[in-house]
C-alpha cells in the first residue's frame, strides 16, 4: 500500500503527462502481480467497493474528531480524501500497512454492517499519504491527472506496444490484468478477446480555426452535420451487438432496442440519438435514456433510440480503417442500401462548392439537435486519437446572454479557497430565476476578483452556498437552450461558461427568461 500511495502522491505533483507516464512505467516494472493490476484498476476508475461510500468516511471522521472542526476543515479544504487523511488521529503505535491486494480483498469481503469497522481499522493503521490513497482508491476519481488513455499509453510504452492495440483488447480484459502484463513483458501471447464485437479506438476531431480554411482545398474535404448526441460505436456479430462510448464503455444495456436482433456483422461509427415526436431529440431528451440502465417500455416508446451512422470500420472480418474516407463512405452507402434499418440511419453528406457557401449553410442550420459541421479529409484513413489535419469540428457560433450572479460556492482542489462555482439568473416578471451554473471561462485574476466580490456581497448562507447580492452581471456563453421541467425557469443552458464579467452593467439590464426560451424554440 505504501508504494501505491507514493505513486499517487508523485502523480499528483508530476508537472507533465510525460512525467506521469514515466512514473507509471516505473511502478509497473517493480510492482508484482496482482498489486500492479489492482493499482491499474484504481487509476482507470474500475475499482468498485459498493459498501464504502463518501458518507461512511464522513461519519467515521466526524466520530473520531470534533464534528464541527471536521465540517469547517472539509469546507476549507474542499476535498474529502485530503480532509480525512489529514484530520484522522495518528495511531499511538504505528502498524505496518497491509499490502494493496490484501487491503482491497478486505474491503470487498466486508458486508455493509462490517464496513465501518474494516475501514476504521485500516485508517488507524495507515499514515497520512496512505489514508489519502485509500480514499482516492475506494471513492474513485483519483484526480491526479491520469486519464484512462494516459494509463494505457504508459502500458504501451512499458511493453513496447502501440496504444491502439491495448485499446482494442481493453474491454475484454479483467483485473488484475495478469494476461495483459504477461503479454507486455513477452511471457505470453496477446490476450484473446472477441474481436468481432470488441471496441476499436475512435478517431476524434479538432476544433476548426476558420483561418485554417485558407490553406485547405474544398475539393479535398467532405462535410456532414455534427449532431448533439453521444458518439458511439456499434460492433455487431452473431445476431447481437455491443454499444461502446468513445472511452470504451459498453452502454448497450441501456439501449436494448439497438443491441438485440442485429442481422449483420459490422462495426459502425456514429452518433447515438433519440426520436421525440418524430424528430431528432435534444441532448436533454437523450439524457433521460442515458440515466436509466434498464429503461422501461414506456420510456423506450416515448424516446426510441437510434444511431446516425457516420462511418464503417469493419465489414464482417474485413478491417476497413486503412481505407480512405471516400472508400469507406462508398462501402457504408452500399452496405446501408442492402441493410435498411430505422435503428441505423445513414448520416448524409453536405454538398458545398466553397468555404463561404459552407459557412452560410452552417449559420442557417436550424435543426435543434445540430451543433455545427464536421469536416473530414476524403483521402484520410481512420486513425485512433485526435490526429492533426484530418477531421475538424466547426461548431455553430455560441449563444450569449447577460445574467446576474446570485449564488456562489467554493471550488475543489486548487480552487478550494476561492468562490469559483457560480449560479446565474435572469428576469422572469419582476424576480430573478436561476438559469444555469458556470465555473469556467474566467482567468485566475478574474476569479480572485469574483471571489472578493462574493465575500463583500454575501447576504446569507445555505450550507456551503453563499447567497450573493444580485448586482453583478456576467455575459454567459452557451451552446444552446433546451426546455426543462426540472428547472423553475423552464429552460436549461447547454455548456454555459463565462464569456466576460460586465462590471459596468446594472442588474436591471440583464436578459429575461423569455428571451432564452425563445432560443429553445428556434
Amino acid at each position: 500500500m505504501k508504494a501505491f500511495a507514493r505513486l499517487l502522491v508523485d502523480l499528483l505533483h508530476a508537472p507533465s503527462t510525460r512525467a506521469k507516464t514515466a512514473l507509471m512505467k516505473a511502478y509497473f516494472a517493480v510492482t508484482p502481480d496482482p498489486a500492479r493490476g489492482i493499482a491499474l484498476e484504481g487509476l482507470t476508475g474500475g475499482l468498485d467497493i459498493k459498501a464504502a461510500k463518501a458518507s461512511l468516511f464522513r461519519e467515521l471522521a466526524a466520530a473520531r474528531v470534533d464534528p464541527v472542526l471536521f465540517d469547517l476543515s472539509y469546507d476549507f479544504v474542499g476535498d474529502l480524501a485530503e480532509t480525512v487523511a489529514l484530520i484522522w488521529p495518528a495511531p499511538a503505535v504505528p502498524a505496518d500497512p497491509p499490502a494493496l491486494p490484501d487491503l482491497v480483498a478486505a474491503l470487498r469481503g466486508a458486508t455493509k454492517a462490517e464496513m465501518p469497522g474494516v475501514v476504521g481499522g485500516l485508517l488507524d493503521r495507515l499514515d497520512t499519504d496512505a489514508r489519502w490513497a485509500l480514499l482516492k482508491l475506494v471513492l474513485g476519481g483519483t484526480r491526479v491527472g491520469v486519464s484512462e488513455r494516459l494509463a494505457k499509453t504508459a502500458l504501451a510504452e512499458y511493453g513496447g506496444k502501440d496504444v491502439a492495440e491495448i485499446e482494442e483488447i481493453w474491454p475484454g480484459l479483467a483485473p488484475p490484468y495478469l494476461d495483459l502484463f504477461a503479454w507486455l513483458e513477452g511471457h505470453a501471447p496477446r490476450p484473446t478477446v472477441d474481436t468481432a464485437a470488441t471496441f476499436r479506438p475512435m478517431m476524434l476531431a479538432q476544433p476548426l480555426d476558420p483561418a485554417e480554411l485558407d490553406t485547405m482545398d474544398p475539393a479535398d474535404w467532405r462535410a456532414e452535420w455534427k449532431w448533439d448526441g453521444v458518439r458511439v460505436q456499434l460492433a455487431a456479430s452473431g445476431g447481437k451487438a455491443r454499444l461502446w462510448t468513445r472511452t470504451g464503455e459498453d452502454i448497450g444495456q441501456a439501449f436494448p432496442e439497438l443491441t438485440g436482433d442485429v442481422p449483420f456483422e459490422a462495426v459502425l461509427d456514429g452518433e447515438l440519438l433519440v426520436r421525440s415526436e418524430g424528430e431528432t431529440g435534444t441532448f436533454a431528451e437523450l439524457q433521460q435514456r442515458l440515466n436509466r440502465k434498464k429503461p422501461d417500455a414506456a420510456l423506450r416508446r416515448r424516446l426510441p433510440a437510434f444511431v446516425r451512422v457516420y462511418d464503417m470500420l469493419a465489414a464482417g472480418p474485413e478491417d476497413l480503417r486503412t481505407l480512405p474516407f471516400d472508400e469507406r463512405r462508398r462501402r457504408l452507402e452500399t452496405w446501408h442500401g442492402a441493410n435498411p434499418d430505422v435503428r441505423f440511419e445513414l448520416s448524409g453528406l453536405v454538398a458545398f462548392e466553397d468555404w463561404a457557401a459552407l459557412g452560410t449553410l452552417r449559420g442557417r442550420a436550424n435543426e435543434r439537435a445540430v451543433e455545427g459541421l464536421m469536416l473530414k479529409r476524403g483521402a484520410g484513413t481512420y486513425l485512433a486519437g485526435r490526429p492533426k489535419g484530418e477531421w475538424f469540428k466547426w461548431k455553430r457560433d455560441p449563444r450569449t446572454a447577460d445574467a446576474v450572479l446570485v449564488y456562489a460556492q467554493r471550488g475543489h482542489g486548487k480552487r478550494s479557497s476561492y468562490f469559483s462555482d457560480f449560479t446565474f439568473a435572469c428576469w422572469l416578471d419582476d424576480r430573478l430565476v436561476p438559469v444555469g451554473k458556470a465555473y469556467s471561462g474566467f482567468s485566475d485574476a478574474e476569479m480572485k476578483r469574483l471571489d472578493k466580490f462574493v465575500r463583500e456581497n454575501t447576504l446569507d448562507r445555505h450550507g456551503p452556498v453563499a447567497v450573493v447580492a444580485p448586482k453583478l452581471v456576467v455575459e454567459l456563453e452557451f451552446d444552446g437552450v433546451q426546455r426543462s421541467t426540472r428547472h423553475k425557469s423552464g429552460i436549461a443552458l447547454r455548456f454555459p461558461r463565462v464569456a466576460r464579467v460586465r462590471w459596468d452593467k446594472p442588474a436591471e439590464e440583464a436578459d429575461r427568461v423569455e428571451t432564452l426560451a425563445a432560443m429553445a424554440a428556434e
